[in-house]
Order: C-alpha cells, then sequence, then structure tokens
C-alpha cells in the first residue's frame, strides 16, 4: 500500500510541476502563436486577443525562466526583440495537442 501511495505522490507532483509551468490563461495561447511562428512581441500581443502588455510581458519572463522559450535582442535601430521555441518547449505538444483534442470534444457551447 506505501508503494501504491508513493506512485500516486509522484504522479500528483509531476502534475503539479507541469501545471506550475503552464499555469494560467495566457501561457498556453503564447506558446500555441509561437508554435505558428510568431515571434516578436507585438505580433504576439495582435494575435492573442485581449492580452495587455504588462501581461505579456510578465508571461514570456516566466516562460523564459520555465526555459520554454529564450529571448533573443538583435542590435540595431531600433533593437529588434524576438522570442524563440526551445527544444524543451515541443516536448509540451503531445500535452497541448490532447488538450486541443479534448476542449473540441468537450465543449459544447460552455464557454
Amino acid at each position: 500500500m506505501r508503494q501504491v501511495n508513493s506512485k500516486l505522490s509522484d504522479r500528483i507532483n509531476n502534475v503539479q510541476y507541469t501545471l506550475s509551468v503552464i499555469n494560467g490563461k495566457w501561457k498556453l495561447p503564447i506558446l500555441l502563436s509561437m508554435y505558428s511562428g510568431i515571434s516578436r512581441f507585438r505580433d504576439l500581443q495582435r494575435n492573442i486577443p485581449n492580452i495587455t502588455t504588462r501581461v505579456l510581458s510578465k508571461e514570456l519572463k516566466d516562460l523564459e525562466a520555465s526555459k520554454l522559450i529564450i529571448r533573443i535582442v538583435q542590435e540595431g535601430r531600433p533593437v529588434s526583440v524576438e522570442y524563440k521555441l526551445t527544444s524543451h518547449s515541443f516536448t509540451l505538444t503531445p500535452v497541448v495537442d490532447e488538450m486541443i483534442k479534448w476542449g473540441r470534444e468537450h465543449n459544447k457551447g460552455t464557454l
């Protein structure tokens, strides 16, 4: 019984970690936009309805801290900033695909 509880505890810890990385209303929409090729701040903001500049900035910093994206500053006039997905971020695509599938199957006009 103790081994079963230990395995359950490990599963719960792993789910909680995953949720801590992709939590909130905005991280997955940002990643989905980036998976489709959008990489600049303003383009992300235009692509994600109702996200504010402040929230987008915070969420991008969180995604960078989680090693899901990297921030690239290109010197010039004006300075250009791009965000790139890391290989680590692509390990989330099966999870995101399943979430999309689940939402499609279960969203019957509830939102």
